[in-house]
């Protein structure tokens, strides 16, 4: 009896840990915002982006150089500035990443090019 019961709390167990290992988090995404429309307009395209928290956006070069983005708005209790880049790039392809932390809260991030923010070039991001 004590064997079958011992058998028993071993299957149950096995269960257990094989369903806790097989159980993965939500993987992040990388998303694209390029610099500069292919239009050839000064905007970021796209200029509005849905995201979670842990995703990255990659910041790449495109078109009229040069661009950066730097973060002015965001939800309470977030630093804006710590997702800035305020490093200009001027080659196309050159790009830069900013990480969403996974403890950001849900709202809207908002930013702009240094040089073109007067002519309208802005972009925000959402994190659901």
């Amino acid at each position: 009896m004590l064997k079958k019961l011992g058998l028993l709390f071993s299957v149950v167990l096995l269960a257990i840990a094989s369903f806790a290992l097989s159980a993965s988090p939500a993987l992040a995404d990388t998303y694209e915002v390029k610099m500069g429309a292919d239009s050839g307009a000064l905007q970021f395209q796209p200029s509005t982006l849905t995201v979670h928290p842990g995703d990255t956006v990659k910041f790449v070069m495109n078109k009229l150089a040069p661009h950066n983005a730097v973060f002015d708005k965001a939800p309470a209790g977030v630093d804006a500035s710590s997702l800035s880049h305020k490093q200009l790039l001027f080659a196309p392809g050159e790009s830069y990443a900013t990480t969403i932390p996974a403890d950001a809260p849900e709202g809207e991030y908002s930013y702009y090019c240094e040089p073109h923010r007067g002519a309208g070039m802005v972009g925000k991001i959402i994190v659901e």
